[in-house]
């Protein structure tokens, strides 16, 4: 099984991501936790120039291909074997945060975004994609909660941009079957179980 999570962010995925993980594990299953940009020694290092405050005149363009670069390299290197083992993996980000930010938060053309996709990814297509769905006001209160140096170079962005990415997010959620949209405004322990009870939904079809 392949499972990603997605939101804009401090939306709490990374939370969920670990959580679930455990739920898994007690379970006897094989899982593999991955993040995006990241996840392999190439794609790392795409990651520091990505999230870089420092890379402040990047293009939208260059951000897409990178981050797509770093996943084609996650997807061949690592998610790929992992699933032909066995595991169950469970990505922090997927190709979806790409439409999301950089289509419909930069304004990149969405069908230029998909069609880098399937070069990127392939036929590797989540199963199960979570968006952890919360107002841009409560992301802005919890990107308070750090100093400027804790944040990168796409969390720095204007609440503007993060509404075109939420609302990218929710635009994206109508058009395939394997989108579960979360309401993050509950409680850790009420999201997780809402998030079992899509696993087990999806393990019983």
């Amino acid at each position: 099984m392949f499972i990603t999570f997605e939101g804009i962010d401090f939306c709490g995925k990374s939370t969920q991501v670990e959580l679930l993980k455990n739920y898994f594990e007690k379970k006897g299953k094989t899982v593999k936790v991955i993040r995006e940009p990241g996840g392999t020694e190439i794609s790392e290092k795409i990651r520091d120039i990505l999230l870089d405050k420092k890379n402040n005149k990047m293009f939208m363009e260059t951000e897409l291909l990178l981050f797509s670069a770093s996943r084609a390299q996650l997807v061949r290197e690592k998610i790929n074997p992992f699933i032909e083992e066995g595991a169950i993996v469970i990505s922090d980000r997927f190709h979806d945060s790409s439409t999301a930010y950089q289509g419909y938060g930069r304004g990149l053309p969405i069908d230029s975004v998909l069609n880098v996709h399937k070069l990127a990814i392939g036929n590797t297509i989540p199963d199960i994609t979570f968006i952890i769905d919360i107002p841009v006001s409560i992301a802005v209160k919890r990107k308070a909660e750090k100093t400027h140096q804790e944040l990168d170079r796409i969390e720095v962005s204007s609440n503007d941009f993060y509404e075109k990415v939420r609302n990218g997010y929710l635009s994206i959620a109508k058009e395939e079957n394997r989108f579960r949209v979360v309401d993050g405004t509950k409680s850790i322990e009420e999201i997780h179980n809402i998030i079992i009870n899509y696993i087990e939904e999806f393990e019983q079809r």
